[in-house]
């Protein structure tokens, strides 16, 4: 079966770090004059060089932002379902050796959980877990998914990667969306901070949204965690898998991620520090590059630098954000994931939304409109 592996090959790391570290500001003033669809656009508007083109960058990304989605912006809400995991992964809270309390939740605590989020207003949630395939696996998820989606309107999953008859199995089920962050596209970095369990597997990773596609999900979503690496190459890489899988699965939608290397239990420091002014580069780079790509942000970031990126690019966002199972019945912090930043209640985020002009979108769309 061919995948985005077959091609990664192909790709010189060397070289395009060096073309990337090269690039003069004439380059630059030639990718903003046609940044759609252009790979070596997205290097030049990726490079430091680009740093002095920020204004004329957020000016454009802002333009194409509002001309595709209007003044929309998605709301959706994380549920986590489970902090088991039989990886370890040294810059993840829920990596198997940290000493955490673990929980999987029941149906009742499922349900408990939904109608709190319900009841703050959301119809697009994702569903996260740790990635524990024997106890936290496809039976779990396909017991679970049915019991979601009579609540919610677009359910999306983040967990460990599935083969592709089990992303047929739960596309039956009523999953919308997958969400598989390759983390960082450099493998011996890769490998220095997977140290045990199938998460080791690169390739396998890597070929995790070529297996979504085939089964027919709706949408997937594509992400980076800032700072594992050169955050600009991997960025880079991961432009060219998502121009990848939109050429060869045309019928899919897309979305990525930017998030930042954050605190946890047990985690690490940033190898490549990403600073304030290079997150907004990298989204006006992404937004330019591909104008029709969901864009989505966390709770990850502070909330005054969250209401300066939302008209940069943003399509999506999370509010009153919880990363341990249980977390909204319960609130703690002793099985979180990683530490929030924008601790904002969602009445406060959607409040400071209106009051810059924009539209808060509580369902992300019905499978009944795309059967017309």
């Amino acid at each position: 079966m061919t995948s985005f592996v077959d091609e990664f090959v192909t790709l010189n790391a060397d070289a395009m770090s060096l073309k990337l570290y090269s690039t003069t500001a004439q380059d630059v003033e030639r990718a903003l004059l046609q940044p759609t669809g252009n790979l070596s656009s997205l290097m030049a508007l990726l490079s430091p060089a680009a740093m002095a083109y920020l204004e004329p960058m957020a000016q454009q990304a802002a333009a194409l932002t509002r001309q595709r989605f209007g003044a929309n912006l998605g709301l959706f809400l994380p549920l986590y379902v489970s902090n088991l995991c039989a990886n370890e992964c040294d810059y993840c809270g829920f990596s198997m050796s940290n000493k955490v309390k673990r929980k999987t939740l029941s149906q009742d605590e499922l349900n408990q959980e939904m109608a709190i989020i319900k009841q703050r207003g959301f119809d697009s949630v994702l569903l996260v877990s740790g990635e524990h395939e024997t106890k936290v696996g496809i039976d779990y998820f396909a017991a679970i998914l049915p019991q979601v989606k009579a609540k919610f309107s677009h359910v999306a999953m983040e967990v460990q990667p599935l083969e592709t008859v089990h992303y047929q199995r739960l596309a039956k089920l009523g999953l919308d969306s997958v969400m598989v962050y390759q983390e960082t596209y450099r493998p011996h970095t890769y490998a220095q901070h997977h140290t045990r369990g199938k998460k080791q597997d690169f390739n396998y990773r890597l070929a995790t949204a070529d297996r979504i596609a085939k089964a027919g999900i709706d949408k997937i979503g594509l992400g980076v965690l800032l700072g594992l690496d050169d955050w600009r190459l991997d960025a880079l890489f991961m432009g060219h898998h998502l121009q990848y899988l939109e050429q060869t699965y045309w019928r899919t939608r897309y979305s990525i991620s930017l998030p930042r290397l954050r605190p946890c239990t047990g985690g690490i420091t940033p190898k490549v520090e990403l600073s304030d002014a290079g997150l907004v580069q990298l989204i006006c780079a992404f937004r330019l590059f591909n104008p029709q790509v969901e864009i989505s942000l966390s709770t990850r970031e502070l909330a005054s630098l969250r209401d300066n990126l939302w008209a940069l690019g943003i399509t999506h966002l999370s509010a009153g954000s919880s990363t341990q199972p249980g977390g909204y019945l319960n609130p703690s912090t002793q099985l979180d994931q990683f530490e929030i930043s924008d601790d904002r209640s969602v009445e406060q985020v959607v409040y400071r939304l209106k009051q810059l002009g924009f539209n808060p979108l509580w369902k992300d769309w019905e499978m009944a409109w795309i059967n017309q």
